[in-house]
C-alpha cells in the first residue's frame, strides 16, 4: 500500500474520530506512520499503523482534564497529547522517538508546531537511549531464545533457561519494589519428584515482615515468566516461524536506529539501505530448517552489541536532555495551544 492510499483511507468513515474526537479535532500537529510501513519492512499482510500527537486543551493545561492519548484498536490508531509524548520523548522510548524521524511524505499530517516538533528532534536525545532500545532489543532477543529453548532442548535445559530468565527478573527487583532486600529469593534447580519433569525450579525464601500485597507482585513476575512458556507448548509453528522472523528483524533494526541517535545524533525511522538486511531476516533467510538459527545471526547480535557499548562510550550525546531548553520549547508549543 502507497502512503497515497493510506492517506486516502485516513479520509474514510473508520479514522472519523480523527476529525470528531473532542481531543483530537483540529488539535493534530502531525499524523504518521508507524510499525513496519514507518521502517519500510512491510509486506503485503502488514498492518496500517498511525501514530501522533495532539495539543493539550485549555482544560488540560489550566483545568482538571488530564487527557493523555487516544488508542483506536479497530485501526491501529495511537494519538498522544503533546506533554505526555514529551515525557515519553525524554527516555528516548522507542515507539514513540521514531515517530519524530520518518521520512517527508509519511507524515500525513504536519502543521507548523508539528515542523517545528520534528525539527527539535534532537532536543530528547541522550545517552536514554542506551537502555530504552537496549531494554527492548532485549525483549526480542527474551523471545527468540525463549521458543528455541522450548522446542528444541531437553526438559532439564529448558528448565535452566526458564531459571535465567527468572533470576533476570529478580534482579529487577530492588528498582520496582520499594523494601525488597537482595537475597531474599534465592532461585535454583534440582531433582524432582514430579513424572512430568526431570529438574525443577525451587525457591529458597528468607522475608521477615515483608508486605503481602508487594510479595504477591513478585510471585505473579515470576509465575508469568513461566506461565510464557506454557502458553507456547501447543504452536502453529509456520506461524510462529513468521513471528520469530519478525522478532529476529525487529532486533537488528533497535540496534541499528539506537546505533544511529549515539553515532549521528538523530533518529532515522526508514531504514533504507538497511532493507536487504532485515528483509532477508524476515524472510526467514538466517532460519535454519530445524527452526534453530544461524550460528552467523548470534554473531551479528555480538557484533552490535559491542559496537553499541563502544558508541556508550564514545557518543557526544549527554547523560540527559536539557531539561531547560526542553521546558522553554514546552512552554512556548503549550503557550500557542491555548489560543486554538
Amino acid at each position: 500500500m502507497t502512503t497515497e492510499q493510506i492517506r486516502e483511507i485516513l479520509q474514510s468513515p473508520a479514522y472519523e474520530f480523527l476529525r470528531s474526537n473532542e481531543h483530537l479535532k483540529g488539535k493534530i500537529i502531525f499524523l504518521t506512520l508507524g510499525g513496519s510501513y514507518s521502517y519500510g519492512t512491510n509486506v503485503e499482510t502488514s498492518d496500517v499503523d498511525i501514530r501522533g500527537c495532539a495539543l493539550n486543551s485549555r482544560s488540560d493545561l489550566l483545568g482538571l482534564s488530564n487527557f493523555e492519548q487516544v488508542v483506536h484498536t479497530e485501526t491501529d490508531t495511537t494519538v498522544y497529547s503533546f506533554n505526555k509524548l514529551v515525557s515519553l520523548l525524554l527516555n528516548c522510548n522507542p515507539n514513540t522517538i521514531e515517530m519524530l524521524g520518518c521520512r517527508p511524505e509519511q507524515y500525513m499530517v504536519c502543521t507548523d508546531i508539528g515542523r517545528e516538533m520534528i525539527e527539535n528532534r534532537k532536543l530528547f536525545l541522550s545517552k536514554r537511549a542506551v537502555n530504552s532500545f537496549g531494554g527492548y532489543a532485549n525483549q526480542q532477543l527474551r523471545r527468540l531464545e525463549n521458543a528455541l529453548a522450548r522446542d528444541k532442548l531437553p526438559q532439564a535445559r529448558k528448565e535452566e533457561h526458564i531459571l535465567n530468565s527468572m533470576k533476570s527478573a529478580v534482579k529487577a527487583f530492588e528498582s520496582r519494589y520499594r523494601v525488597f532486600e537482595n537475597g531474599g529469593i534465592t532461585l535454583y534447580t534440582a531433582e524432582s519428584s514430579r513424572k512430568d519433569l526431570d529438574r525443577e525450579i525451587f525457591a529458597d525464601i528468607h522475608l521477615t515482615k515483608y508486605p503481602v500485597r508487594e510479595f504477591n507482585s513478585i510471585l505473579n513476575d515470576l509465575t508469568n515468566v513461566v506461565g510464557t512458556y506454557e502458553k507456547l507448548n501447543h504452536r502453529n509453528h509456520k506461524k510462529d516461524d513468521n513471528h520469530l522472523n519478525k522478532h529476529a528483524m525487529h532486533l537488528i533494526r533497535l540496534y541499528l536506529m539506537c546505533l544511529d541517535i549515539l553515532e549521528k545524533g538523530d533518529i532515522i525511522t526508514y531504514r533504507g539501505a538497511d532493507l536487504p538486511l532485515l528483509m532477508s531476516i524476515r524472510r526467514g533467510e538466517y532460519q535454519l530448517e530445524d527452526g534453530t538459527y544461524r550460528p552467523e545471526f548470534f554473531e551479528m547480535v555480538s557484533d552490535f552489541e559491542k559496537r553499541l557499548d563502544y558508541a556508550k562510550r564514545n557518543t557526544n550525546l549527554p547523560e540527559h536532555p536539557d531539561m531547560k531548553r526542553v521546558e522553554e520549547f514546552v512552554v512556548s508549543v503549550n503557550r500557542r495551544s491555548l489560543d486554538v
